[in-house]
């Protein structure tokens, strides 16, 4: 027997034992005839390939295209993760992980270091914000997506990774070899007080210590005298559900809340989490901000709020990602993330956009309909939601099903005017990369001025006119918007705007460039009360205390169990 077909006689016993483990877990469990017919159909078609197919193939190659090929037919969130990206993925669940300790951002085809994390390796080394990562282990980093370089440059603690970058403002190439270490990814990213009675907490995502991050923070924030919190959920795309059960089960007072129930086939995929005592912020007045990258995890905490009269939702639409996977490990230690379920906010509502399986790309486009109607037509977009799809809380506010999580008062954005442009989050990376240039033209005198004053900066630093005027070049340069002299000749639809108008957003670009240098010099989101200021979503909020007041106080009254 020759090595070839020893190997493909191999494979063929494997897939044959396969098989036959297969067909009696799908006798035993499910009893399908057809499903074992059809999984000899793929067997041949591997074998068959793997033989006889012109060119040589890679037996994983085909294997995890079969798989991809399956997940395709399905729901839209069903994923499959190589085993490469299986370590990295619950090093991240559990809130740290090998890296060298930058936060970067993709502009151009080029990642753009926006600031060395403090005290972590590539501080250390000498690694400044401005820098751009050029090669990793001697291959080319540009053009590689923000997962690929995560992927090059995460990786077991202790292990070493050379890469280098090209720094701007010298005009030269700098080689750094990097020993990794854990890098702490804190939840909480901004914690401060608004004023005497108003705080302020962005939870970034969810993860292992999500909870303890949330109850120390509340806590301190308590001692600075809080009597009313702001949550900012807006970009928290999720994470480790039994975290955000664990946030919500802080807010909700009454044990024997429901917060979630998952439905699903088996028994495993039917649970309801509910509150228990207690709760470190039962009774106080909540206004939770939410908007079209809220998702999974974090619409079951903003559905569970609201649903329950306890937090007043303000922002736009969450995404709509109501279904649950659950990882199956496979032979070579990758993992299939299978949908099993589907989660449901107290009244019942399906936090899930509708979908049909297989047609993922109608999915999406389905979506940025709706998210575009919830924002930009929330009257009628709310008149065409069906009766099926109107839910009752338990004190007779009227919430909404049909994907997503609409809030109870909608932030529309002003998308005619310069100023309104600006105020787009998405805007945010474009403000952090000037940033992070100008910081590293005068970050010395930055330092040397106000190195460990974070409080006094927020409050007294001036913005220098030429950095506002260098902000314009840098935003026209990189194509974001234009300024057009001649008045008729602008067009928000394609960004152009009068060069006057420049003048009228002049504050904007001022608080957005000082929020900014604040992350690079003292930490990330140690410059969100500059943000804050001139964030429309933030400004609204806070004139509607009235509402999350009237909401607390169904909570201050209330007894016994149960919903």
């Amino acid at each position: 027997m020759t090595r070839s077909t020893y190997r493909y006689a191999l494979i063929a016993l494997v897939f044959t034992l396969f098989g036959t483990l297969l067909g009696t877990q799908f006798h035993t469990a499910l009893s399908p005839d057809d499903a074992v017919e059809q999984f000899k159909k793929m067997k041949e078609a591997f074998l068959l390939i793997s033989g006889k197919y012109v060119h040589q193939v890679r037996a994983k190659r085909i294997a995890e295209g079969g798989v991809a090929g399956m997940l395709d037919r399905l729901d839209p969130h069903s994923s499959y993760i190589p085993p490469e990206e299986v370590t990295r993925q619950r090093d991240r669940i559990r809130g740290t992980f090998g890296g060298v300790g930058i936060r970067y951002d993709i502009l151009n085809d080029t990642a753009q270091v926006v600031s060395p994390i403090e005290g972590g390796p590539s501080e250390e080394a000498g690694v400044m914000t401005g820098d751009r990562i050029v090669e990793i282990a001697d291959s080319t980093a540009i053009g590689l997506s923000e997962q690929g370089i995560r992927n090059r440059l995460t990786g077991r603690k202790g292990t070493e990774v050379t890469f280098t970058v090209y720094r701007p403002l010298s005009d030269e190439r700098l080689t750094f070899t990097i020993s990794r270490g854990e890098i702490p990814l804190y939840s909480i990213h901004s914690s401060y007080m608004m004023d005497d009675r108003t705080g302020y907490l962005e939870i970034g995502r969810f993860a292992k210590s999500t909870p303890d991050e949330f109850v120390r923070s509340v806590n301190e924030l308590k001692q600075k005298g809080m009597e009313r919190l702001v949550i900012d959920l807006r970009g928290n795309t999720g994470g480790a559900l039994q975290s955000a059960v664990q946030v919500a089960d802080e807010m909700l007072g009454t044990p024997g809340q429901t917060i979630v129930s998952m439905k699903g086939r088996t028994a495993r995929a039917r649970q309801t989490w509910r509150t228990q005592a207690g709760g470190i912020l039962a009774s106080a007045p909540v206004t939770l901000l939410v908007d079209g990258n809220t998702a999974s995890a974090s619409e079951i905490l903003a559905g569970a709020l609201q649903d329950h009269d306890r937090a007043l939702l303000v922002g736009r639409r969450t995404f709509g990602k109501g279904l649950v996977q659950e990882p199956f490990s496979l032979n070579d230690g990758s993992i299939l993330n299978l949908t099993i379920g589907a989660y449901y906010t107290p009244v019942g509502r399906f936090i899930q956009t509708p979908y049909e399986e297989g047609k993922q790309t109608a999915y999406y486009q389905k979506k940025v309909t709706n998210r575009r109607d919830a924002i930009h037509h929330v009257r009628e977009y709310r008149e065409r939601i069906p009766d099926s799809l109107t839910y009752r809380t338990k004190h007779g506010r009227t919430v909404f099903g049909g994907g997503g999580i609409l809030p109870d008062y909608v932030i529309q954005p002003d998308t005619a005017s310069l100023s309104g442009f600006l105020q787009r989050r998405e805007l945010d990376r474009i403000f952090a990369f000037f940033a992070g240039e100008w910081f590293s033209k005068h970050g010395q005198q930055l330092r040397n001025t106000w190195e460990n004053r974070s409080d006094t900066f927020l409050s007294r630093y001036a913005v220098p006119e030429a950095a506002i005027d260098a902000f314009w070049t840098y935003a026209e340069n990189k194509d974001v918007l234009t300024l057009a002299t001649p008045p008729d000749a602008a067009n928000p639809d394609r960004q152009v705007y009068p060069h006057a108008a420049a003048e009228s957003s002049r504050e904007i670009v001022q608080a957005h460039i000082k929020g900014q240098l604040a992350n690079v010099l003292f930490g990330e989101g140690q410059g969100q009360p500059a943000l804050n200021r001139v964030d429309p979503t933030v400004q609204e909020a806070l004139s509607l205390w009235d509402s999350s007041r009237k909401l607390a106080e169904y909570h201050t009254t209330e007894t016994g169990r149960g919903d």
